[in-house]
C-alpha cells in the first residue's frame, strides 16, 4: 500500500510541475492583444462540429443502411424500363 501511495505523490508532482511549466510556457507565447485577426474564427470548434457530423452520417449509415440501400434499389426498379 506503501508503494501505491508513493507513486501517487510522484505522479501529482510530476503532474503539478509540468502544468506549471505549461502555464508559463502558454504566458509567454501566448497570443497578443490587438495583433490576432477578430475575423479569423475557432477552428478548433469547427474541426469538432465536422468530426462530430462525420460521426453522425457514418451512425446512420451503419444502421440504416441495409433500409435506404432496399428503398433505392425499389426506386431504381420502379424507373427502369
Amino acid at each position: 500500500m506503501r508503494i501505491l501511495t508513493t507513486t501517487t505523490r510522484s505522479s501529482l508532482m510530476l503532474l503539478t510541475a509540468v502544468t506549471s511549466v505549461l502555464g508559463r510556457l502558454s504566458a509567454l507565447t501566448g497570443p497578443q492583444r490587438g495583433t490576432d485577426d477578430p475575423e479569423r474564427g475557432d477552428v478548433p470548434g469547427w474541426v469538432m462540429i465536422t468530426l462530430m457530423s462525420a460521426v453522425l452520417v457514418a451512425a446512420l449509415l451503419a444502421i440504416a443502411g441495409p433500409a435506404l440501400e432496399g428503398l433505392f434499389n425499389q426506386a431504381i426498379d420502379q424507373v427502369s424500363p
